[in-house]
């Protein structure tokens, strides 16, 4: 039997646990910035803090951001970390405040743990260095490293911060009320630390979720004044029905979409019948962690266009609804699995419902990854109860457990060290992915000085991953068009490379990444690549024509065709073209004009001021 350890030696204990937490991600560091990181810091002016003060400060948190209105402590933090690296993004000062918080809910996750088993009548000498073990494997679970280490991010991990801390004084405002006392300042405080959260990300509207499991299991809506417990179960039952009503009667309709959402590929419907697959992928990482079986990028994932389509869809789907009865069945019996279970669940009752975002992201575990660790961590427990294992067994085989996932943590991280490295790791876990092989490919690129390199010896590498990508995602457009530009670069004969292209423009669904392709044309032509315009200018044109724009994006594309294509009369089709799709008082025009006056077009501005004008009268006219 362990012996127990008091508070001070507790808390000396998970210090400790924080630090080695931190320790376990510095392999990833120089590190650099991927994906989202792109568009939301590196190239997110309002973000770029140049000066620590209040006016600035207010101005960046009255500022739309690209990520969303509920997220102003990450982007203040994201602010700060660019001001503190000297004025630029710096990968390395952006990931080592991703770290460090990633000790902290470390450490405050192991005050969770403690007083949730000691609730569940864990004894006094046990429930301290199993909440330290329990935390310590979450900590450091392979699964969290793309949380980590993926800098925008922060809006979730700081968000789990949060709702940790929340969820830890909300306990002890129950015990309090278990002993008697009134509960009320820690119940303020934790509604303040949920306010805190749902500063970081909208998911953390889920806190009363995870308090109903806690009541579910190993609170029972227990207090010492009866009338405290009438209180709760009312007040959560009614909240029970607002939830469902509000799903009902507001989400489901605001978000429901028979066709495919803009951008996806898949419906709402697929979408629900896809998310049943995506949670036992979860749990399969989890329960197996090997930094194979964990690709950053899940655009490979097939949705599922019937029950049977996959035939994975409806075992999955019983495996999730058994899993779901089976904590409803044991909340009493065995109280510390049926919260795990639920909680895992409820961290994902927004992300695999009916809002239109991506069928997966190993980020939407972060939270879920508390719920599946104290859960396994119970039936464990169980098993070694069972086999009358020894204590000394029991040690040695959690560290060994332990050690294994710290091991494969790191191995993780060092990936996320170098981009080459990631990208690398990306196509062999991921082989089918398309962003993984355009990653690899402009990595290899980049790591032999870019297209601007006279000679860049890693150009040949950089043209077969990108043929591999072309090969292996046959509904991707990203890379056949850097294949052709990179093979352009190289003086190939890419005739059958455009063919193949515009075939593909012409029939592949346009979702977001293929929407983008014909853009790669004209970056790399503005980076003086002797790109056919003739092509260019018709994939341009399907484009606009297959896919959605919004008129910011149609003014991209003629401010492009015009400086980098030299099309002025294609240009001013598409300027035109952005004016009369812009919404009442928008200033796109003006702004167009502005910029074309800048290059010396000074009557093609003259033509976008007049049809700004002309367009704003026929909207004051409309009825």
């Amino acid at each position: 039997m362990p012996k127990p350890i008091t508070v001070r030696a507790f808390l000396l204990l998970s210090l400790g646990l924080a630090l080695l937490s931190g320790l376990l991600f510095t392999p990833s560091l120089p590190g650099s910035f991927v994906f989202d990181d792109i568009p939301n810091i590196v190239n997110n002016e309002s973000i770029h803090l140049h000066e620590l003060n209040a006016a600035a400060i207010v101005d960046l948190l009255a500022t739309p951001q690209v990520s969303g209105t509920m997220r102003s402590l990450p982007t203040l933090s994201f602010a700060l970390d660019y001001w503190r690296a000297g004025g630029v993004a710096d990968p390395a000062t952006f990931k080592v405040t991703n770290i460090l918080i990633h000790a902290l809910t470390a450490f405050a996750l192991a005050w969770l743990f403690r007083r949730v088993l000691l609730l569940a009548k864990v004894s006094d000498q046990r429930a301290p260095w199993l909440a330290a073990a329990l935390a310590l494997a979450w900590a450091a679970h392979p699964l969290l490293v793309s949380s980590v280490l993926y800098a925008v991010q922060r809006l979730q991990t700081m968000g789990t911060l949060f709702l940790v801390l929340a969820l830890l004084a909300y306990l002890e405002a129950r015990r309090a009320q278990i002993d008697g006392q009134s509960g009320r300042s820690g119940l303020l405080l934790a509604g303040l630390m949920w306010a805190l959260a749902l500063g970081c990300k909208e998911d953390s509207t889920l806190l009363p979720a995870y308090t109903l499991a806690l009541e579910l299991t190993v609170l029972r809506f227990a207090a010492a004044d009866a009338a405290v417990t009438r209180t709760f179960k009312r007040g959560y039952a009614l909240l029970a029905i607002a939830g469902v009503l509000t799903y009902l009667l507001w989400v489901v309709p605001h978000y429901w979409n028979w066709n495919a959402y803009a951008g996806r590929d898949y419906s709402t419907a697929e979408r629900l019948l896809t998310q049943p697959r995506m949670l036992c992928l979860y749990l399969w990482q989890i329960l197996w962690p090997l930094p194979s079986h964990m690709p950053f990028y899940y655009d490979w994932v097939e949705p599922s266009r019937g029950l049977w389509r996959p035939w994975t869809t409806v075992p999955a789907m019983a495996l999730v609804l058994g899993m779901l009865c089976l904590a409803w069945r044991v909340r009493h019996l065995r109280p510390l699995l049926a919260l795990g279970i639920f909680w895992f669940f409820a961290a994902h009752a927004i992300t695999s419902n009916v809002i239109g975002l991506e069928l997966a992201f190993e980020h939407r575990n972060h939270f879920a990854l508390i719920g599946a660790v104290l859960a396994a961590g119970s039936l464990l427990a169980d098993i070694a109860r069972r086999l009358t294992l020894s204590m000394r067994a029991q040690t040695g085989a959690c560290a060994v457990l332990l050690l294994g996932l710290g091991g494969a943590t790191m191995l993780r991280a060092h990936h996320w060290s170098d981009p080459l490295l990631l990208a690398e790791a990306g196509t062999v876990a991921a082989p089918s992915s398309a962003r993984a092989w355009i990653d690899l490919c402009s990595a290899r690129l980049d790591a032999g000085g870019g297209v601007q390199s006279a000679h860049n010896p890693q150009l040949d590498a950089a043209i077969n991953a990108c043929q591999a990508g072309t090969d292996a995602a046959p509904d991707s457009l990203n890379n056949p068009a850097k294949l052709i530009v990179l093979k352009t670069l190289r003086g190939d004969d890419v005739t059958s490379d455009w063919a193949r292209f515009q075939q593909r423009l012409q029939t592949v669904r346009m979702s977001w990444d293929n929407a983008r392709a014909p853009m790669i044309l004209t970056y790399y032509a503005s980076l003086g690549v002797k790109l056919d315009t003739a092509q260019v200018l018709q994939s341009l044109a399907t484009l606009t024509q297959r896919a959605r724009l919004k008129p910011i994006t149609l003014a991209r594309i003629g401010l492009a065709t015009l400086d980098d294509l030299d099309s002025p009369h294609a240009a001013k089709t598409y300027l035109l073209r952005a004016v009369e799709a812009s919404e009442p008082g928008d200033p796109l025009a003006s702004q167009i004009a502005e910029e074309l006056r800048a290059q010396g077009h000074h009557e093609m501005a003259l033509s976008i001021e007049r049809a700004g004008l002309l367009h704003a009268q026929s909207q004051a006219n409309t009825p």
